[in-house]
C-alpha cells in the first residue's frame, strides 16, 4: 500500500495562530480574547523569547562575525545582541593562502593579571566585556600582522511581532515548545488553575527539543602517555 502524503515541509504558522492556540490551551475561546490578551501575549512571547536567549545555545541564533584588526588597537566593539562568544580566531593574511589561528577565551580576573598589557604580538587569549555596549579585548596586542578576528557568537532572537504575520524565529522541531511556554505563562495571567499542568507539558517539550538542538559531532580524549616511558 502505497502512502499518501502532503509532500511539504512549510508548515510555519505565523505568530497570531501560535498565540490563539495558546489562549485555546488556557481555556480561553478566541471569540473572548480582546487587545489586552494581545497586549499580554506579545509581551509573553518576547519574554519567553529572551529567557530561551539565556538558556544555553540554541544553534539556529549562533552566527559568524568578523572585524579588521589594527595595529595597537586591543579593545574592539561587540554588536549588543551578542549574547555569549563562541569559537574565535584571528586571520594572517600574508599574500598567499590566508591562514587562521584560534584564540581562547579570558576571564576579567586573568586579564587583570597580565602585567603588560599593551604588549604587542600575535593575540592568544580574548576577554569578552559584558557591558550593555560590549567589547572584546585582545592579548597580546595585534601588532600588525593580523588581517582580520572572526568569532561564532550567540546572539538575541529576534523580536517576535503580530503585524504582517511574521513567524516567531524558531526551527520548525521548537513549536511545541514554544507554544507550551507561550501558553504557561499566558495561563499565569488568565487562567491560574492551568499554570501547573502546562508547566509540565512545557517542561517536557523543552527538554525534547533541546536533545536535538545539539551538534552530532563526536569528541575525542586521547590521554598523553609519552612521559611515562621516557
Amino acid at each position: 500500500m502505497t502512502m499518501k502524503t502532503s509532500g511539504t515541509y512549510a508548515f510555519a504558522p505565523a505568530m497570531g495562530e501560535e498565540v490563539l492556540y495558546a489562549y485555546s490551551l488556557c481555556g480561553v475561546r478566541p471569540t473572548a480574547l480582546t487587545q489586552l490578551h494581545f497586549e499580554n501575549a506579545r509581551m509573553a512571547t518576547n519574554m519567553l523569547m529572551m529567557r530561551w536567549s539565556a538558556d544555553g545555545v540554541n544553534l539556529w541564533q549562533v552566527d559568524l562575525q568578523s572585524f579588521s584588526l589594527i595595529a595597537g588597537q586591543a579593545t574592539y566593539p561587540v554588536p549588543c545582541n551578542t549574547i555569549v562568544m563562541l569559537d574565535m580566531y584571528y586571520t594572517i593574511n600574508n599574500g598567499a593562502q590566508p591562514i587562521d589561528r584560534i584564540v581562547t577565551p579570558v576571564s576579567r580576573t586573568e586579564y587583570a593579571n597580565y602585567p603588560n598589557k599593551n604588549q604587542q604580538g600575535s593575540p592568544t587569549v580574548a576577554w569578552f566585556n559584558r557591558l550593555l555596549s560590549p567589547t572584546i579585548t585582545l592579548w597580546l596586542v595585534p601588532n600588525g600582522q593580523q588581517a582580520s578576528f572572526s568569532y561564532y557568537r550567540l546572539r538575541q532572537t529576534q523580536d517576535s511581532e503580530f503585524k504582517n504575520g511574521t513567524n516567531v524565529e524558531i526551527p520548525p522541531y521548537f513549536l511545541e515548545s514554544y507554544v507550551f511556554g507561550l501558553a504557561t505563562r499566558l495561563a499565569a495571567i488568565w487562567a491560574p488553575d492551568r499554570a501547573v499542568g502546562l508547566k509540565a507539558m512545557a517542561d517536557e517539550a523543552w527538554g525534547i527539543a533541546t536533545r536535538q538542538n545539539q551538534e552530532t559531532a563526536n569528541t575525542y580524549i586521547s590521554p598523553m602517555t609519552g612521559g611515562y616511558y621516557r
